[in-house]
C-alpha cells in the first residue's frame, strides 16, 4: 500500500493530470481531452425544474383589439387592463389647458388620432376592469357621458 502523500502508479489508458474521474481514462464516446463535458439532456418525459416558471409578463405579440370581455378570446384581457388602455386612462385622469394640448398629448405619447382616443375611452368606460382599476376617473366620465346623452 502506498502512503497518500507519494504518487501511485499512473492509471493506464489516460492521463492523471486531465481530472478525469474514471480510472483508466475517458470513457468512449465521451467528451475528448481538454473540452468541457455537456450537461445530459433531460428526458422528453421528465418534468421541468421547479425554477422553469413561465414568464407572467410576457405580454402577446400583437394587441387585441377586442376591448370587451364578453368578446375577449385572450386569458389576459379577462384580468387585467393592457397598458395602452391604462395610458388612455392615465391621460384622462390629467385636467388640459385647452382641447389643442389634449389633442397633441393624445398623438404624441399615445400614437394615435384623437378619433381612436375617444373609441376607445368611450368602450373603457363600459369595462369593468377599467371600473377596478380607476374609479374616480371611470364614474366622472360615465356622468359627463350620461349628461350628455340626455341633453340629446
Amino acid at each position: 500500500m502506498t502512503h497518500p502523500a507519494e504518487p501511485g502508479p499512473p492509471p493506464t489508458g489516460g492521463d492523471p493530470t486531465a481530472g478525469d474521474p474514471t480510472p483508466g481514462g475517458p470513457t468512449p464516446g465521451g467528451p475528448a481531452e481538454g473540452t468541457p463535458a455537456a450537461e445530459p439532456e433531460p428526458a422528453a418525459d421528465a418534468e421541468p425544474p421547479a425554477s422553469a416558471e413561465p414568464a407572467a409578463d410576457a405580454e402577446p405579440a400583437a394587441e387585441p383589439t377586442a376591448t370587451d370581455p364578453a368578446t375577449a378570446t385572450d386569458p389576459a384581457d379577462q384580468g387585467e387592463l393592457s397598458a395602452r388602455d391604462v395610458a388612455v386612462l392615465a391621460l384622462e385622469r390629467r385636467g388640459w389647458a385647452g382641447p389643442g394640448a389634449k389633442e397633441r398629448a393624445i398623438r404624441e405619447r399615445l400614437g394615435m388620432s384623437p378619433t381612436r382616443y375617444y373609441q376607445l375611452l368611450n368602450a373603457l368606460l363600459d369595462d369593468p376592469r377599467a371600473l377596478r382599476h380607476d374609479p374616480v376617473t371611470v364614474n366622472r366620465l360615465r356622468r359627463l357621458r350620461a349628461a350628455r346623452r340626455s341633453r340629446r
